[in-house]
């Protein structure tokens, strides 16, 4: 949705709906087209405008005269305002806290409404919590299933864990610090103690965190922890790749847990 254009330095950005992937910690982590993007935009819809401003602020970058709030609370009646504003000639982009718009955020609401009224919708693609803990896990990687945040009743969780903790997938989940014990031990009671975890936490920040280990131990260790920040946990697969199954790294396999500290400066 964008095209060159002679007389300036960067793309002209047809109308339309843009949803922007945005740095998940480090402010640094963002694409040169997510910053076009935002540069460059009529409407600037976010899902916290206080967020956005110190991104915008980090980046040099001047806001436009229309800021409108979309969240979870208010999207349904803010997106046909946005789509209206899109359809009549302006460049709409949208931002989430972190991440990419939603996914486990905000954002599908305007994308359905913008489709249904035919106006164009771009994506720009940016940091993804999810690959980012996967790939920090160190467990086998080439097939994944992700639930966002886990149900809030034990029982729900339990019936999760019932139906795909036997399958080879690894499992993922967001997770909220105070709650991280319970999907722990929940997922012990179900898939087995020995089943090897990841906990990654603050990922991108500057007290970026990982706790590796069995889910037995991880269990009790967050149930005592107090944990800051937002989690992404991964969890082995079952079947051939429960444990880390035959390609699991040295330090999975025999059942070594692991914790690392990164010193990464937003």
């Amino acid at each position: 949705m964008t095209a060159p254009d002679p007389d300036r330095d960067g793309p002209v950005l047809t109308p339309g709906i843009y949803l922007v992937g945005t740095p998940i910690g480090n402010l640094q982590d963002i694409t040169l087209r997510a910053l076009q993007v935002l540069a460059g935009a009529d409407v600037l819809a976010c899902e916290d405008t206080r967020v956005t401003r110190k991104l915008f602020s980090r980046h040099g970058l001047s806001a436009p005269a229309t800021i409108v709030s979309c969240n979870d609370h208010n999207e349904q009646a803010v997106a046909p305002r946005l789509v209206k504003l899109a359809a009549a000639g302006k460049v709409v982009a949208f931002t989430s806290d972190a991440g990419m718009p939603g996914v486990s955020d905000p954002g599908h609401i305007l994308v359905r409404e913008a489709l249904q009224a035919g106006v164009p919708v771009d994506v720009i693609p940016g940091p993804s919590a999810v690959a980012t803990a996967v790939a920090m896990s160190g467990m086998p990687a080439s097939m994944f299933t992700f639930f966002g945040f886990p149900p809030r009743r034990d029982g729900r969780v339990s019936q999760l864990f019932r139906d795909h903790g036997g399958l080879r997938p690894a499992l993922v989940f967001y997770e909220s610090p105070r709650r991280l014990g319970r999907l722990l031990a929940l997922a012990a009671a179900v898939c087995g103690g020995d089943r090897l975890g990841a906990v990654c936490l603050e990922l991108t920040k500057k007290f970026q965190r990982v706790k590796r280990g069995r889910l037995d131990e991880l269990a009790t260790f967050f149930q005592n922890d107090e944990t800051r920040g937002e989690a992404v946990v991964v969890i082995a697969g079952g079947g051939r790749g429960r444990g880390g199954g035959d390609d699991a790294p040295e330090d999975a396999a025999d059942g070594r847990d692991e914790e690392s500290f990164g010193e990464i400066h937003d």
